[in-house]
């Protein structure tokens, strides 16, 4: 008798959709982590409009609408991996937010008083306008 739930291979839970969207949602939830310690400590503020003023209203609020988007996210292009446009988002997504967890992991040194990673990231930033400035 079947079960109805499908089994995964090694190889698709490692590398697979639902891995991925596991990512997010956890890569999701630090950020949201990580930006109320830098907003609380005074080392950053919120880009987000609208979520820094759910986070000047309370922490709570903010974690519970970021958890649920970053969920709701996540879910969704788990659910439509089958699609191309999915799995270009997911992608997308993800290279976003591990961007992110650089520049958190930069926030944190700067917060300790350590200035070279700014440095590099500066240094790293600016590439693309050079790298033009040659070609045009």
């Amino acid at each position: 008798m079947e079960s109805g739930l499908t089994t995964l291979t090694l190889k698709e839970w490692i590398v697979g959709p639902f891995s991925k969207a596991l990512l997010l949602f956890t890569l999701n939830w630090l950020d949201a982590q990580l930006t109320i310690l830098w907003v609380r400590l005074d080392v950053a503020t919120e880009g987000n409009g609208l979520m820094a003023h759910l986070l000047n209203h309370s922490e709570g609020s903010f974690l519970f609408i970021k958890l649920i988007i970053g969920a709701l996210a996540a879910f969704i292009l788990y659910r439509c991996a089958h699609l191309s446009l999915a799995r270009r988002g997911m992608s997308l997504v993800l290279t976003i937010y591990i961007t992110l967890m650089i520049l958190h992991v930069v926030t944190g040194y700067t917060a300790l008083g350590w200035h070279a990673p700014v440095v590099v990231a500066s240094y790293f930033g600016s590439l693309p306008k050079a790298l033009f400035s040659l070609v045009s």
